[in-house]
Order: structure tokens, then C-alpha cells, then sequence
């Protein structure tokens, strides 16, 4: 008899592929992550690292000041282990000087362990004192304070202060630059694409500033966070931020008929992005003097009030050929000057080299943002050789960079 044959697929059911169930999927997705611990566990438990390296192999011992604070009761320094191996603090010296000192939660400190050391030594106002940890093998690391200055405690004068300080230097000089608006709004058309190629050029100097500035920081971060990886990251999660804010702006201006015009949601960007970068100088300044760099600090305060002058004529440029209310001006002053305030305190009061990297990065990815918004603004169907060939924009652009060179040599 004929074997019988198994019946015949149909095309459409040949063609169907039968889907996993949900548990399979995850299983699949787990089982690698198990298998990688599994190998993470035998690299550790079975030491063929210490067995590669050998015994008695030294150490790899990494300290990172993180925060030094000068009070009525000596010094308070808080510190990082950022090397792979356990570190003990053995000994602390001040000005070459062994001192007694406290440790909390103890001397001994794992990887990413912090401890928080409390050294009654009389420092004196306004000298230079060197700090050096000295730990169990030998190893030093030195912190020193370049003019020594009490560190300010969180009270009512410490806020007064620290508000006065962003006033100063990010709400004032900016609303000194909003007074351009009048000039701007009754510019021809050579002047209004100065004014807009000046802003530009305002903004790709402030870019590169805070490019470098971040850079610095994540350099002096301790290594185990990867500060420069943490600076690009946050600097493109900021521009991608940014750019659906603008997108969503768009949106409502098309919903409500453009009533609102294209010049300030371009303001309202500029300000956000400028807003954003104070917020890392005021960081900066409150660090400065929290650290006990009184000089600093106040150079900074100086550079800075020069330089976001001109950043209020960044904020107006976009709106020479619309209807302004003071109202409206004032909120977007506020908005571009008063997170200096802000900032200032925070660095005053929780200053991290980690968070310091990471305001750095969001200041610089919302002004690249921003670089691109008032370029596609400005040159529109023109190509961008074509538009920057014409003197007034090539002429802007070189003024811009200049003016934001010439305050920079106060900052630097």
C-alpha cells in the first residue's frame, strides 16, 4: 500500500511564522545577561587577575579631592577612591605638618568609597595651605587651597549673597543687552543680518568656550566616571532636548494660526540655550569661592558680567521685525539671566566635579542647538557659502567673535 502523505500546506500557511511566546523572548534576552555574570563571578572569585599580577604586587591607589571646606573648627576635606584596589588613610599632613584627623565612616575606602575627613588645623585667612593624604603604603596626594577663605554656610546671608552675585552677573548684564532692542527693531535689512551674524558669532565663541571648559572639568574628574564621555553624551542629550523643544514650539505656532511669529520662538531658544550656559558660570563662581578660591571668584565675577552683556543682544537680534511687549522682554531676560543665581548656589553648596562636567555639557548642547536654529533662521533657501560671502553677515560674524574674545581676556 502507498505510505500515506502528509497534507498539503496551503500558500497562506506556508508563509505564516509562528511568533515565540513572551516568556521564550525572555528568556533570550536574559539568558546572555546570566551567562555574563556567571563569567563575571569566576573572574572575580577565582582571582586569575591576582594570579596574573602575582603576590605581593602593589596597590594601584588613586585618591580624588572632591570637596575642601575651611570652617571655625579647621579643615573638612571630602575624598574618593578612584583606583580599582581598597585605599586606608594613614596620615594627613597640613603645610608639611603632621595633624590629627577623623575619618567618617572610617580610614579604609573600597573602589568609588567615599569618607570624609575632619583635620582641626588653624588655618589662617587669606594665605596658601597645602593638604597631603599619606596612605598605608606610602602613597601621597595633594590638594592645595590658594587663598584660604572661610566656606560659606547655607543661612540667610549665604542666599542674600549668592543672589546679589547672580544679579550682578547674569540678570543685570543681560538686561543691559536687551536695551539693543530699540536699534535692532528699527535696522535695515544689511543691519538686522549683522546684528543676526553678530549673534551668531556671540554663540559659536560661547560654544567653544564651554566646550573647553567642560573638557577641562571632566579632565579633572576622577577617572572611574569617564568625565569626557559624560561631557559629549550630555552635551548631545541637550541639543536633542532642545530641538524637539523647538519642534514643539513650531507646533503650537502653526495651531494657533502663526500668531506667534517665528522671531521669538528663535528668542525663546536663544534664551534657553544662553540660560543654560550661566547656569554652569554660575556654577563656576560658587564653586570657586566654596573652594576657597576668593580670587578666582571674583575675576570671574568680573569676566562674566562683561561677557553676558552681550549675550542681551543675542536674545533681541531675533526679533527686529516683531511686536514686543516690555512684559514679554523682561521674562526672556530673566529667562536667560537668572539661572546664574541658581547656579551659584549649587556650586556654593553640593560643587561635584561630576555635576560641574555635567551643566558644563548641557550648556554647551543647548548652545550648538541653538547656533543651529538662528543659522537656518537666517539663511533660509540660501546656501550657507552664499550667505556668509555678503559683508554684513561675514562682517557680524567676525564682531561677534571678537567682542566675546576681547571680554574673554578678562575671564582668562
Amino acid at each position: 500500500m502507498p505510505l500515506s502523505q502528509p497534507p498539503r500546506r496551503t500558500g497562506a500557511e506556508t508563509g505564516r511564522v509562528r511568533r515565540p511566546s513572551g516568556a521564550v523572548l525572555l528568556a533570550l534576552a536574559v539568558l546572555p545577561l546570566v551567562l555574563l555574570g556567571g563569567l563575571l563571578g569566576v573572574l572575580v572569585w577565582s582571582g586569575p587577575v591576582d594570579a596574573v599580577r602575582g603576590e605581593g604586587y602593589p596597590p594601584v591607589e588613586t585618591l580624588a579631592f572632591q570637596r575642601v571646606e575651611l570652617g571655625p573648627d579647621g579643615v573638612l576635606a571630602v575624598v574618593l577612591n578612584d583606583g580599582p584596589d581598597p585605599v586606608t588613610i594613614a596620615q594627613v599632613q597640613v603645610d608639611d605638618a603632621y595633624w590629627s584627623f577623623t575619618s567618617a565612616p572610617g580610614p579604609t575606602l573600597a573602589h568609588l568609597g567615599r569618607a570624609t575627613l575632619t583635620i582641626p588645623y588653624p588655618w589662617v585667612e587669606g594665605d596658601a595651605h597645602t593638604l597631603r593624604l599619606v596612605t598605608s603604603s606610602g602613597v601621597t596626594f595633594d590638594h592645595e587651597v590658594a587663598v584660604a577663605v572661610e566656606t560659606p554656610s547655607p543661612d540667610a546671608r549665604f542666599f542674600g549673597i549668592f543672589t546679589l552675585i547672580g544679579l550682578y552677573v547674569g540678570v543685570i548684564p543681560v538686561a543691559i543687552g536687551l536695551l539693543w532692542l530699540p536699534l535692532v527693531s528699527r535696522a535695515g535689512r544689511a543691519t538686522v543680518n549683522f546684528m543676526l551674524a553678530l549673534t551668531i558669532g556671540l554663540l559659536l565663541f560661547l560654544l567653544i568656550e564651554a566646550g573647553h571648559d567642560g573638557l577641562e572639568a571632566a579632565a579633572s574628574a576622577p577617572s572611574s566616571f569617564q568625565g569626557e564621555a559624560l561631557f559629549v553624551f550630555g552635551a548631545l542629550a541637550a541639543y536633542i532636548g532642545l530641538e524637539m523643544v523647538g519642534g514643539w514650539l513650531r507646533t503650537r505656532r502653526r495651531d494657533a494660526g502663526a500668531a506667534v511669529g517665528s522671531g521669538w520662538i528663535l528668542a525663546l531658544l536663544v534664551a534657553t540655550g544662553i540660560g543654560l550656559h550661566n547656569f554652569g558660570e554660575g556654577l563656576a563662581i560658587g564653586a570657586a569661592f566654596s573652594l576657597g578660591e576668593a580670587a578666582l571668584g571674583t575675576l570671574l565675577i568680573v569676566g562674566f558680567t562683561l561677557h553676558n552683556t552681550t549675550e542681551g543682544l543675542a536674545i533681541v537680534a531675533p526679533l527686529a521685525k516683531e511686536p514686543v511687549r516690555v512684559g514679554q522682554l523682561l521674562r526672556l531676560g530673566a529667562l536667560g539671566g537668572a539661572p546664574t543665581i541658581a547656579g551659584a548656589m549649587v556650586g556654593g553648596l553640593i560643587y561635584s566635579p561630576i555635576w560641574s562636567v555635567l551643566f558644563l555639557a548641557i550648556g554647551a548642547g543647548a548652545i550648538a542647538q541653538v547656533v543651529v536654529q538662528l543659522t537656518r533662521q537666517v539663511v533660509g533657501e540660501e546656501s550657507v557659502s552664499a550667505y556668509v560671502a555678503t559683508a554684513p553677515v561675514a562682517g557680524g560674524l567676525f564682531a561677534g567673535v571678537a567682542v566675546m574674545y576681547v571680554t574673554g581676556l578678562i575671564v582668562g
